[in-house]
């Protein structure tokens, strides 16, 4: 029997959808608009930003399908703009905000929150957030891969209003203040869309939207069985020295009960010296999306399908960070750990539904200059890029090669993007062959890339999975390590292999190859999978 529409809210099914996929629509048109004014190839190729619309009260409301660890993290921030302005900041004015402590993911992750006026009532919020290339700090880039305290990672900026003083501030504490002035209006372009589009839906139940992805997740977490399930990964190190290079323990245990659970990340080790370590925030963004991954990707990524879900993240340990420990790299490094062993944990819930681990890292990579880039030839210049790996087997299908995977989803700088903004030379960039897991299914490839610099510069390299493999499932292999390497004046015969982590000085011609970990295998060779055996 068919339910009563009057249990489902006041709209019936497909006005509500039609009212969810107007609200996607301007979240969709608000990164249109962001990646198309944006001045740097970080946000313009890369389209490493993101973008939502929020209630009133600051509850997600929809999302672009943009970056997990953004969005996933995105409400704290619009949390801390609310609990420090309330409802009085006027229509026109927006709200800036990147310090991690308030809602926030790392330095670079500039977020601008701008109230919904109808009528002069406030009936929402829009907010966009881009990674900025630069934002100051002990080396280009603002990820020095030594640093332990947050001030040197770059400018913090608790929520404030954005006004030309602040404005001028954070591009004074830039290497390449052209650069961020033109990502900065970007945002604040986006956010206007943004405004305009929900001002226009202002009159909608908004309520049932987020009513609806409760509902949604609640009946997915129902025909799960009950029950707990633990999952333990390591973080290769917290930095370059050699007192930091031991493993760091992630754990987490999942509980099942009914329509809800919980994630339980006790037992975890404490943070670190250095700057593997993730605010709170980012620990919650990366078991939404584990959760959405494996229950249903189709549910509403709103705040209402949060609603089922708890999260304990012990104050002071590597997910749940305090100041004033640095952060930079707990928002790419530790999120893929974290989106790892949630789903290594729902793998022994649901083996039908999760794949082997992927590449488990972002491999950033941050390169800056004094001289040889910019619009002249003869300004500072910062780039930035994470590069791809190889997706984990799944049931029935294998892992895709060289692609962005869990917590990105980002794009590649295209080549000829690259050389003609920066000088350097992109020599080889191919697939790793070989380096997924073997398995019924086989793990993704990873990348090999040799990335030649013109002029002296400074490197920073953020990666992980150098030492612990990314895990198959079912009888699976694990996929290859990653490597990184350093051909001084591009000789092979003078390669030196460099650690996960570091910040190092290149004089030019000097090359950069980084070989990407590949995806778990998933399944034993010749065996028949559960998929198969419910056919």
């Amino acid at each position: 029997m068919p339910p009563d529409p009057s249990s489902l809210g006041g709209l019936d099914p497909a006005s509500l959808q039609v009212l969810i996929s107007r609200l996607t629509g301007v979240a969709e048109e608000m990164g249109a608009v962001l990646r198309r004014a944006a001045f740097s190839p970080n946000i313009k190729e890369r389209a490493d930003c993101s973008a939502a619309l929020f209630t009133a009260s600051g509850d997600l409301l929809v999302q672009a399908e943009h970056i997990p660890v953004h969005l996933g993290s995105m409400p704290a921030s619009v949390a801390a703009a609310i609990d420090a302005f309330g409802d009085h900041v006027a229509p026109g004015q927006q709200i800036i905000l990147n310090d991690p402590f308030a809602g926030g993911t790392h330095l670079n992750d500039i977020t601008l929150v701008a109230p919904v006026h109808d009528d002069g009532r406030l009936v929402g919020w829009a907010a966009n957030r881009a990674h900025h290339a630069d934002v100051g700090g002990a080396a280009p880039g603002s990820l020095p891969a030594d640093a332990v305290e947050i001030y040197q990672e770059g400018l913090r900026l608790p929520p404030v209003v954005l006004d030309e003083g602040v404005r001028a501030v954070l591009l004074a504490n830039s290497r390449t203040p052209t650069e961020r002035a033109g990502d900065l209006d970007a945002q604040v372009g986006a956010n206007v869309v943004g405004v305009a589009g929900l001002a226009a839906l202002a009159g909608a139940p908004l309520d049932e939207v987020l009513d609806y992805g409760e509902r949604r997740m609640r009946a997915a977490l129902e025909a799960l069985p009950d029950g707990t399930w633990s999952f333990a990964d390591v973080i290769d190190s917290c930095g370059p020295r050699p007192e930091q290079q031991a493993p760091i323990d992630v754990v987490v245990a999942v509980t099942i009960a009914g329509d809800e659970v919980s994630f339980d990340f006790t037992g975890t080790g404490a943070q670190r010296p250095g700057n593997v370590n993730a605010v709170e925030a980012v620990t919650v963004s990366a078991v939404a999306f584990a959760l959405r991954t494996v229950t249903d990707p189709t549910i509403p990524a709103n705040g209402g399908a949060l609603r089922p879900v708890t999260v304990v993240a012990p104050p002071g340990t590597v997910v749940a960070a305090r100041p004033p420990v640095a952060v930079g790299a707990g928002n790419v490094e530790v999120s893929q750990r974290v989106a790892d062993v949630c789903l290594g944990a729902l793998a022994q819930a649901a083996p039908d539904r999760v794949g082997a681990a992927s590449q488990g890292t972002m491999n950033n990579l941050l390169i800056g200059g004094p001289s040889g880039g910019g619009p002249a030839g003869d300004e500072p210049w910062v780039y930035y890029e994470t590069v791809a790996g190889g997706q984990g087997a799944r049931p029935g299908r294998d892992g895709m090669n060289g692609i962005h995977t869990a917590m990105t989803n980002t794009k590649n700088t295209p080549i000829e993007a690259l050389e003609r903004a920066y000088p350097m030379r992109v020599l080889r960039q191919r697939l790793r062959r070989g380096s997924g897991g073997a398995g019924k299914w086989t793990g993704g490839e990873g990348i090999e890339r040799d990335l030649q610099v013109l002029v002296d510069v400074t490197v920073s390299l953020i990666t992980e999975r150098r030492v612990s493999q990314p895990w198959g499932l079912a009888g699976g292999s694990p996929g290859s390590v990653g490597e990184n390497w350093l051909l001084p004046a591009g000789d092979q015969g003078r390669a030196e292999r460099l650690p996960d982590k570091c910040t190092i000085q290149l004089k030019a011609g000097d090359v950069v190859r980084m070989l990407t970990p590949g995806g778990g295998g998933w399944g034993k060779p010749g065996t028949q999978s559960v998929v198969e055996s419910e056919l």
